[in-house]
């Protein structure tokens, strides 16, 4: 009999990306990118794992605008064109490194690869990873947990509550849209955690969220079990789930952390910016700017500038020896936990699931060595999800979680500082004024009306993203999203000041819906 549980959390989400006005725009590489370097060897892993006959659990957090891009028949369609410009790219590679033998070797591993994603994204899955995603979750071995609507930070809109409860509302909408059924869980942006929103989450049906670890280890009264069991909030049964430092830092860290080994893929040496510009041009930015293709010829050596060629199979085969550290450091800790509780504690691990492909290449060889692992080479400890530990031990302890975020400091100063400071009273301002539109116009109008309301909601919901604030603070792409946020805000302005005066710019409202199509089915009384 198992002694505890092990929950493996991958928070899959992006911002809403999608210029249908420029031919080009480099900023919706964000999706192609982690579609072909995580979302479909994702799935590529776990349909290799339901092949074998092998029982496993993953939870994902799949946030409503990645939902909505990878559904967006307008970016599929754009992602083949840049799938088959790599293609074109690995195979003309093989032609020019025809003379190094390894080099030529990675070129055809490359070919190889991008033919097989395309095999994946569009013979199998007809270009919606949504229905992949959807098949591993109603076989039972996936669980998808939503999050903010538009990963919105719920403590800095609290000030206007009904800006809280249309993020969660509209997501949980949206999730039943496309997944058939209701969350049972929520990612709440940047693990962001205030007291009281877990009566929205009730309201919602959601039965559970995460926190990290000193949301958990600060509730009030101070949880008997620490970090390893869920806790329920009071008033309302909603179970909060805390991060595990331990194994968080096996991943994350640095220093200790397996993406940092030598063997594995250097991320920052691309051929985007080591060949000869006239070569390479065609597969740039149409200006010339250099930028990441995605083809990596050096393992990460060691910190030196004479970087050694990588090798897939030692790659490989470094990823099975981590999967097995894991592993076996898993069962260390939740034996000794099970030692000192007295019963079962599950060890909830989360993770950005960019960083399995994108960032970390060998991430998901990583899972997929981890999830095979699990199931034939130990015994101590059961995989398992959120919902599932939920069902077979309903009796938990009643505390509430205290203020906190995952993010540097564990509270807000990472989206509220002097670099992202001056967004907050324009938003505050535009979400009374949300409020304001959807108690004046309570009942159905005139089709033009309604469109204008739910579009004004939209344009709200995309300008809280965190994601414009976090960017500002890391301090990359900054002017990209400054101007998202301002672009929002007018947008919304200017329907709120059309609707004040009585009218509505149909040709404009035409224009925004088309721009920003997220939620289609979107009801703006959420903000009443």
């Amino acid at each position: 009999m198992a002694k505890g549980y092990l929950a493996m959390v991958l928070h899959a989400h992006l911002p809403f990306v999608r210029h249908p006005e420029y031919s080009y725009f480099l900023e919706e590489d964000w999706l192609y990118e982690a579609i072909t370097e995580t979302y479909v060897p994702l799935i590529n892993v776990y349909d290799g794992l339901i092949a074998d006959g092998i029982d496993f659990r993953m939870t994902m957090t799949m946030t409503p605008p990645l939902v909505s891009m990878l559904a967006d028949p307008f970016l599929q369609s754009r992602y083949v064109h840049h799938l088959d410009e790599l293609i074109e790219l690995a195979t003309k590679e093989i032609e020019r490194t025809r003379f190094d033998g390894h080099f030529n070797y990675l070129a055809r591993y490359y070919l190889d690869l991008y033919r097989k994603t395309r095999n994946t994204f569009v013979d199998k899955y007809k270009g919606n990873l949504i229905t992949a995603f959807k098949k591993f979750q109603d076989l039972g071995v996936l669980e998808i947990v939503t999050c903010t609507a538009t990963h919105g930070f719920l403590p800095l809109m609290r000030v206007t509550p009904q800006a809280v409860r249309a993020q969660i509302m509209v997501a949980a909408e949206s999730y039943e849209e496309h997944f058939g059924c209701r969350p049972r869980g929520i990612w709440l942006a940047e693990c962001g955690y205030y007291p009281g929103v877990d009566q929205v989450l009730k309201e919602a049906g959601i039965r559970y969220f995460f926190t990290d670890t000193h949301g958990i280890l600060n509730a009030t009264p101070r949880p008997r079990y620490g970090a390893y069991a869920p806790i329920y909030t009071p008033n309302t049964g909603v179970a909060a789930f805390a991060r595990d430092q331990e194994s968080s830092k096996q991943v994350w860290s640095s220093i200790e952390g397996y993406p940092g080994d030598l063997d594995y893929r250097e991320f920052y040496r691309d051929i985007g910016y080591d060949l000869d510009l006239d070569y390479i041009a065609p597969y740039i930015q149409p200006d010339g700017t250099r930028k990441n293709t995605g083809i990596k010829y050096y393992r990460i050596t060691g910190k030196t500038d004479q970087k050694q060629p990588y090798d897939p199979y030692w790659a490989d085969q470094k990823a099975a020896s981590h999967a097995e550290n894991f592993m076996i450091n898993r069962g260390k800790q939740i034996e000794h936990l099970f030692g000192v509780m007295g019963r079962e504690p599950i060890v909830v691990s989360p993770y950005d699931a960019e960083l399995f492909g994108h960032w970390w290449y060998e991430g998901p060889m990583f899972l997929n060595y981890l999830l095979r692992k699990s199931a034939y080479d130990q015994d101590v400890y059961k995989l398992t999800t959120p919902a599932e530990y939920l069902a077979n031990h309903p009796t938990q302890q009643i505390a509430m979680p205290s203020y906190s975020s995952w993010g540097d400091k564990g509270y807000a100063e990472f989206w509220l500082n002097e670099t992202n400071a001056w967004v907050y009273p324009h938003l505050h301002e535009a979400a009374d004024r949300m409020v304001e539109l959807a108690n004046n116009y309570p009942a159905r109008g005139d089709e033009a009306r309604e469109r204008a309301l739910n579009q004004a909601a939209r344009e709200l919901l995309l300008a809280q993203s965190s994601d414009w604030a976090f960017i500002m603070r890391t301090g990359t792409m900054v002017e990209y999203a400054v101007k998202r946020t301002q672009s929002h805000l007018r947008r919304f302005n200017k329907i709120y000041e059309d609707l004040k005066e009585g009218q509505v710019d149909v040709d404009f409202l035409a224009k925004v819906e088309y721009l920003d199509n997220i939620f289609p089915n979107i009801d703006y009384r959420y903000y009443r």
